[in-house]
């Protein structure tokens, strides 16, 4: 971002309080392991569904299992899972979209006939029936079956964009100079549209780590023995009421996050694509 955008994007207090936020939940994360004391599957059997105490500072769970350590090491598999989902998902649509606007002709039809293929499958039910399946390629393999659902729209976007740019005379000049397509591609479509790219892997972590979290839910997601916050509130449910502690630490991490995420995917929006402040403001005066 040049330093006016990166201004903007900093003076906006969503964005401090989502990225503030997100800060606080990767260090809980990657160093809450470290300074608890307590392993995600080690078990205190002095300690059944005990309440948050110096001991076990978010309590523990039905078995003796600290309840901090299992968050943290849930929340961690979750972010690496949405991250990954994100970047490879955005990757392939940049890929795919600009190479279908700037060749057009058979290439293009070929790739839109794909993604409107994958578009009429219903992601989740095609997921949850091959996802047992993939137990023994662990959570990248269902890495890879959340991104291969994850990138269409955006395709469809880049393409529309790719199609703009192609008519643009920095283009028109690298063609006439004899520059190859695929090198066009890389160094005069995808900078253009990086903007709109970076804001699509923001926001497409938050709807990764949803998408993680209701298919562990449901058991189609990540494993056991190992966890996630899907597991962790899939597993905790029927205590929410009587254990709190065991539900809602998981369970309010995944809406802050989400919420986080949200707020900076606003600012990068606003602070990359100035219209987008003018025109929330402008609906906000209609509203009036």
């Amino acid at each position: 971002m040049t330093a006016v955008r990166t201004r903007r994007f900093l003076r906006d207090p969503g964005v401090l309080t989502g990225a503030t936020v997100l800060v606080l939940l990767f260090l809980l994360a990657f160093a809450g392991p470290y300074v608890c004391g307590w392993s995600y599957s080690e078990i205190d059997y002095t300690a059944l569904r005990s309440g948050p105490s110096a001991e076990h500072w978010w309590g523990t769970n039905r078995i003796g299992q600290d309840v901090f350590a299992q968050t943290a090491r849930g929340l961690q598999k979750s972010l690496v899972i949405g991250l990954l989902v994100a970047f490879f998902a955005t990757g392939v649509a940049a890929l795919v979209g600009a190479c279908a606007g700037y060749f057009g002709g058979w290439a293009d039809r070929i790739l839109m006939f794909l993604v409107d293929l994958l578009l009429v499958f219903p992601a989740f039910l095609v997921i949850a029936i091959v996802s047992p399946r993939l137990k023994s390629g662990g959570w990248l393999a269902f890495v890879g079956l959340l991104a291969v659902f994850g990138w269409m729209i955006t395709a469809r976007v880049v393409r529309s964009m790719t199609l703009s740019l192609k008519e643009r005379e920095f283009v028109r000049a690298a063609v006439y100079m004899g520059v190859g397509p695929f090198r066009i591609i890389r160094r005069h479509v995808l900078p253009n549209i990086a903007s709109f790219l970076i804001i699509d892997a923001t926001i497409a972590v938050g709807g990764a780590v949803m998408s993680e979290t209701a298919l562990s839910y449901f058991g189609f997601g990540v494993q056991p023995p190992d966890i996630s916050l899907g597991t962790l509130i899939a597993d905790n449910t029927a205590a929410a009421l009587g254990y709190p502690w065991m539900f809602f630490f998981a369970a309010g991490l995944l809406v802050l996050f989400v919420l986080a995420v949200n707020l900076v995917g606003d600012g990068l929006r606003d602070a990359l694509d100035p219209t987008s402040r003018t025109q929330r403001a402008e609906r906000r005066k209609d509203h009036r």
